[in-house]
């Protein structure tokens, strides 16, 4: 108050006061207003000449009408930010009165604030040649976004209506992509801080966040990434076999400082990978979290809604373009949000009734299939009890399923007629390859009890043959569990099918023999392994990894447990103990070439092994 009530300082300028200037050029007389203009738009305006400005504007505001925004507008672009303390306040407070009085130029000043959320360009040159890019090593960089924010706020305790007319300027300014990794780390870090003061823009701006991260994410197609990281590894081992003790010194001060060191080693190779691995960072924070959790214990209708209308939005999307480039990041994070109980019990009654419906496209019921699959399969946090109850559901629909086509005109093996019925059959399998421990656990004939009641022997024999369409890698580890368990045998199927497969000769590759239709249905599993350094973090907790199979469990899978062994022999399971198997014997696929390679990015995937048929 004292400094606002304080008269201005006198400095040097021309043309009269500022209401004879505006007044003047009311009645056509622009001379002295062209010069109050080329005044303001000076790079070289002292501190003391912008306070007296900003000062007399503030008692003519009254003036300021939308016929001189061109005025206003370049009141907006002078350097304000990074001045000392009193030219910041006569600004905010200019900021203020100019928003209250002339509404019309709410937009230009929510622009102008909007703009200073990504560093400032500077230009350098090289060679004779002007790059722009950000000046990340701005070291008051955090004390101006947090001015901006006082200046944000400030309108909005003026003009309640401003998060209406901000959400499209935040939307409009979202930088591009191929920015520099700081423009978009600091742009999605001022909008997470404006839900914090605007709170009813949280949920937009979440969507719009989330949005914007998956356009990344299909940006970057995972196979590049796999390569690029192979590359920078390979060319990491070269240089440190060739320049081992040469730079000896510098490494020990990296050490000390520990900070050169972890940020090489988490740095992605891929430029959009490292983009897309800074922001999901960001959106893991426990303050992230901590939001999500209380936007769904507050608001479980309108959360449940919004989460149910971007899961079909998604869907869509991911059997289109996000599919086709096999990327997780996206559906991993949703993944950890979802790690909130009810969350994921909604989330899974979200896929269940998409693809239970009859009245949904087959390909959204057959990508709800994969969800629930690798959902159940990977999310550790998820109890035994719930994984029962998402396998009878299924189970029970499947039966159901055959009994109403086993016997009619379409009782044969076709992808096209039941798709959804076949990935429902994946998805069982492949939540028993990963949880069949956890449901075998402390009481082995309980367990087994309730997976014999399941019946897989009718699922496996029905003529609708879903062994022949699932991956091959799911089939074979489902048939060597479920014989080790005596639950259904399925070799003799996975034999008659195999010789149905028509091996076929590429002609360009010197007759290599290769078999067609290894995945008819296109299968992907959503919540395979995470592959983004940094933001792997918060992801690994909750995430059930792929233990590898040793040689002696490897034979132990192809020994059966006989029925009716008495308590008192020699037998782990009928103590109550599992072995140490939780996987898959192929790989657990994440895309269409998943079952002819392993790719880097199936660190905690099985490998891609072999277990003979039994004799």
């Amino acid at each position: 108050d004292e400094f606002i009530s304080s008269p201005p300082r006198k400095t040097v300028r021309f043309g009269g006061t500022l209401t004879d200037i505006l007044l003047k050029y009311e009645k056509g007389e622009t001379t002295d207003f062209e010069l109050l203009k080329h005044q303001l738009s000076d790079p070289d305006i002292k501190d003391a000449q912008i306070i007296n400005w900003l000062h007399e504007f503030r008692a003519s505001v009254a003036y300021l009408t939308k016929e001189l925004e061109q005025l206003v507008s370049i009141l907006l672009k002078l350097p304000w930010l990074r001045r000392s303390r009193e030219v910041v306040e006569e600004y905010l407070g200019f900021l203020g009165n100019l928003v209250s009085a002339q509404t019309v130029h709410l937009r230009p000043c929510l622009r102008m604030i909007v703009l200073q959320f990504v560093p400032p360009r500077i230009t350098i040159r090289e060679d004779d040649v002007d790059i722009s890019d950000s000046d990340d090593d701005d070291e008051n960089l955090s004390e101006n976004f947090n001015t901006c924010h006082r200046a944000l706020q400030t309108v909005a305790r003026y003009v309640p209506s401003t998060p209406q007319f901000l959400m499209p300027i935040l939307v409009e300014n979202f930088p591009f992509i191929n920015k520099s990794e700081r423009t978009l780390e600091c742009y999605v870090h001022n909008l997470l801080r404006v839900t914090v003061y605007l709170p009813t823009l949280r949920l937009q701006i979440l969507e719009l966040i989330i949005e914007k991260l998956l356009k990344l994410d299909v940006s970057t197609p995972q196979q590049d990434i796999e390569d690029a990281e192979e590359t920078a590894n390979n060319s990491d081992s070269e240089e440190k076999s060739t320049e081992e003790g040469l730079f000896d010194m510098e490494e020990d001060e990296e050490r000390k400082g520990n900070k050169v060191v972890s940020s090489s080693s988490e740095r992605m190779a891929h430029p959009l990978a490292e983009r897309l691995d800074i922001l999901m960072t960001i959106l893991s924070h426990p303050l992230v979290a901590e939001f999500c959790y209380q936007q769904a214990v507050g608001h479980i209708p309108a959360s449940a809604q919004c989460y149910r209308q971007r899961m079909q939005r998604y869907i869509y999307d991911f059997k289109g373009i996000y599919y086709l480039n096999s990327v997780v990041s996206i559906t991993t994070h949703d993944f950890y949000v979802s790690c909130f109980q009810g969350l994921a019990e909604a989330f899974l009654d979200h896929l269940w009734k998409k693809l239970h419906d009859p009245n949904n496209p087959s390909v959204i019921r057959q990508t709800a299939g994969s969800y629930i699959g690798s959902f159940l399969a990977r999310a550790k946090f998820i109890p035994v009890v719930t994984v029962k109850a998402c396998l009878d559901l299924l189970v029970n629909w499947m039966h159901k399923y055959i009994d109403n086509q086993d016997t009619g005109a379409n009782a044969y093996c076709d992808v096209a007629l039941h798709g959804p019925f076949y990935s429902t059959c994946q998805a069982v399998f492949y939540t028993l390859i990963f949880r069949h421990k956890q449901l075998l656990d402390g009481n082995l004939r309980k367990g087994l009890s309730y997976l014999q009641s399941l019946n897989f022997e009718r699922i496996v024999m029905c003529q609708l043959n879903p062994l022949k369409i699932c991956i091959p890698s799911v089939v074979n580890l489902f048939a060597a569990i479920t014989r080790k368990y005596q639950l259904v045998f399925c070799y003799t199927i996975i034999e008659r099918n195999n010789r149905q497969f028509i091996p076929v000769v590429r002609s360009g590759t010197g007759g290599d023999l290769v078999q067609t239709c290894t995945n008819p249905l296109d299968s992907f599993f959503p919540f395979d392994p995470y592959i983004l350094k940094r933001s792997k973090k918060t992801i690994d907790p909750f995430y059930q990894f792929w233990e590898e199979l040793s040689a002696e469990d490897l034979e132990n899978l192809k020994k059966p447990i006989k029925r009716g062994t008495s308590e008192d022999e020699d037998d782990d399971f009928l103590k109550g103990e599992t072995p140490q198997n939780d996987g898959v014997v192929g790989i657990a696929p994440n895309s269409y070439e998943s079952n002819t390679r392993s790719p880097v990015s199936s660190i905690g995937s099985p490998t891609d092994c072999y277990v003979p048929y039994p004799q």
